[in-house]
Order: structure tokens, then C-alpha cells, then sequence
């Protein structure tokens, strides 16, 4: 009887490019606090955010992971025919069908690839990043366009004063490719779905249909979030490490998810970074900018110089579900 014969198998992927996309309005931490009983000071002690970026109403999930996808392929160099698969972290796309990623290909000129949405909040960009590692060295994809795109600001209450201050709007993208050598690492994920509500939804649409009332808004457990947060990623950390077959000193950039400046000292110091590591603080000037803030991080990183091309980055998502994922890339 015939067999069933697989794709060619390749050795390793690699992140081929970066491409990001900021909306132009900037948004102080005083404006927040016109609508929450909060001031500048006390935002920046708790979560070191400065400053974000709000989409206006033509930014939205789509136009802006155009917009980084687009960046991301010119300096891969890759063309819209490349690409087999278009995949798309994000939490605040509307629209439940049509999913995003199948219009995002189509207004980038990518005709005949796959393209899906995948909803793991703030960890979805280490997620997708996994699933495309597989897809390339599987040998069915032969690249792999990974975004991360969300407007928070559609889905979180601008006088909840637990979330309003902490949320950004933003995009970002890399092209993932075949390599002779692995560029990224093992994926170490995980959810824990019991402590679904820590992170979530305050209603649900189906209670808007039935009883008129306000728009569904995001609410946050924040010191709940903030232990959990500050106990799992470290772990995390050094699992995705240990799997990639190195050590915490071998490490040129910490980009964990931009949730918070706080979590992100926290694990830094928990790791025991070596003093050459480059530890990621897009949040300052971001917010929190959920499956988006691990690619607007590494570009930021990426522009100032260090860490350099072939470098070792560590990159860790976590957030509702109580999802995560990290692991260890190569940088473009």
C-alpha cells in the first residue's frame, strides 16, 4: 500500500525582519488622569509608563499590522509570493468572522497563503511565533509572516482606574524563514484557565444583545496579576533557556511582554542577568500594548544599536488566559 509522503523537513528557522507600526497620537499620563482618580506620579511609581500611543478611527487592528508587516518584508526582502502563511496575535480585533489576518494579506498583495488569527492576549506574539517556527522547519510553510496588532484602547473603560493607565495601541511584525542553523528556540508555553477571570472581560457580548447596557471593557486583578506575573516569568525564563541549551549569561537582550516596568525589574533581577544583557523597556513610552509590545520592544532594542545582528534574545509573553510562552531567538 502507498504511503504518505511528508514535506522536506529543514533544519532551523530564523527571524528575517522587523517591522513595527506606532500610531502618531501620544498620550500623557496627565490626559489619563483627567477621567481617573489618579495622578502622573502615581503611574509611573506603579507601572514606570510615561507615556502611549492611541489609534485614532483610521488606525485599527488591520491598517497597523499592514503597515509593520509591510516594514518587516522590505527588510527581509521578502515578496508578497514568498509568504505561505500570515498569522495574527491580537485580543482587541472586533470582528469575530472574517478573522483579521486573511485581509491583512490580502491589502499586502499575498494572494494565496493561509492566514489566522490567534486570540492568547498578551503572550499571542510568542505563540505565533512558535507555531511559525514549526511551520518552516516542518517544511510547510517556507515563510512565515508573524504580527502582533491590537487597539486596547477600544477595550478598556477610560475611567477604570486599574486598566485605563496601563493600556497602549501598536504593531508589530517579523518574517520568519528557513536557516541552515536554529534561530529561535524551543517554545515553552503553558495557560492555566482556572484563573481565567484575573484578566478579563467584564461582560459578555451575549449580555449586551440581551440586556442593553454598557460596552464590554477588560478588568484586571492587578495584584494578583502583578505575583503571578512576577513568579511564573522567571520560570518561564529559564526553561525557555535551559530547552535552547544555553545559559542566562549567554543572553544579549531580556525582551519580556511590556506589561509593566515593574515585573519586568522583578524578573530581570530574579534571572540574575549577566551586566551586558539589555533589558527591554518599551513600556515607558508604549504602555501595555498586549501581543503587540514584544515586537515594538525588539525594534526599539534593534534601533539603538545593541544588541547586535546574531545576538541571543530571550522573549517571554504571559498575560489573560493565564497564558505564556517564551523562547530564545537569534536577532535579525
Amino acid at each position: 500500500m502507498a504511503g504518505i509522503r511528508g514535506p522536506e523537513r529543514r533544519p532551523g528557522s530564523r527571524i528575517l525582519g522587523v517591522g513595527v507600526y506606532r500610531p502618531t497620537r501620544v498620550v500623557s499620563n496627565d490626559e489619563i488622569c483627567a477621567r481617573i482618580d489618579s495622578t502622573d506620579e502615581w503611574i509611573r511609581r506603579r507601572s514606570g509608563i510615561v507615556s502611549r500611543r492611541f489609534a485614532g478611527p483610521d488606525e485599527t487592528v488591520i491598517t497597523m499590522a499592514v503597515e509593520a508587516a509591510r516594514k518587516a518584508m522590505a527588510q527581509s526582502g521578502i515578496q508578497p509570493g514568498d509568504v505561505d502563511m500570515v498569522l495574527l496575535a491580537t485580543m482587541s480585533f472586533l470582528e469575530q468572522a472574517p478573522a483579521a489576518a486573511p485581509r491583512v494579506a490580502h491589502q499586502l498583495g499575498i494572494r494565496s497563503a493561509g492566514g489566522l488569527d490567534v486570540a492568547a492576549a498578551c503572550s499571542g506574539f510568542c505563540y505565533v511565533l512558535g507555531l511559525a517556527d514549526s511551520l518552516v522547519r516542518s517544511g510547510d510553510a517556507r515563510n512565515v509572516l508573524v504580527i502582533g496588532s491590537e487597539k486596547m484602547s477600544d477595550i478598556v473603560d477610560p475611567e477604570d482606574r486599574g486598566t485605563a493607565f496601563l493600556f497602549g495601541d501598536g504593531a508589530g511584525a517579523v518574517v520568519v524563514g528557513p536557516s541552515e542553523t536554529p534561530g529561535i528556540g524551543p517554545v515553552v508555553w503553558g495557560a492555566d484557565g482556572e484563573w481565567h477571570h484575573m484578566i478579563a472581560y467584564d461582560r459578555t457580548w451575549l449580555d449586551t444583545r440581551d440586556t442593553p447596557g454598557p460596552w464590554p471593557t477588560l478588568r484586571m486583578a492587578g495584584p494578583e496579576v502583578f505575583r503571578w506575573a512576577t513568579r511564573s516569568v522567571p520560570e518561564i525564563s529559564r526553561q525557555a533557556v535551559a530547552e535552547a541549551g544555553l545559559e542566562i549569561a549567554d543572553l544579549a537582550a531580556f525582551v519580556p511582554h511590556q506589561a509593566n516596568a515593574r515585573i519586568i525589574d522583578t524578573a530581570a533581577k530574579s534571572l540574575g542577568l549577566a551586566p551586558h544583557t539589555v533589558v527591554a523597556k518599551d513600556v515607558v513610552t508604549a504602555g501595555n500594548t498586549s501581543a503587540a509590545s514584544i515586537p515594538l520592544a525588539l525594534d526599539a532594542l534593534l534601533s539603538q544599536g545593541t544588541p547586535a545582528s546574531g545576538d541571543l534574545a530571550l522573549l517571554v509573553g504571559f498575560g489573560a488566559g493565564l497564558a505564556h510562552a517564551a523562547q530564545v531567538v537569534a536577532l535579525p
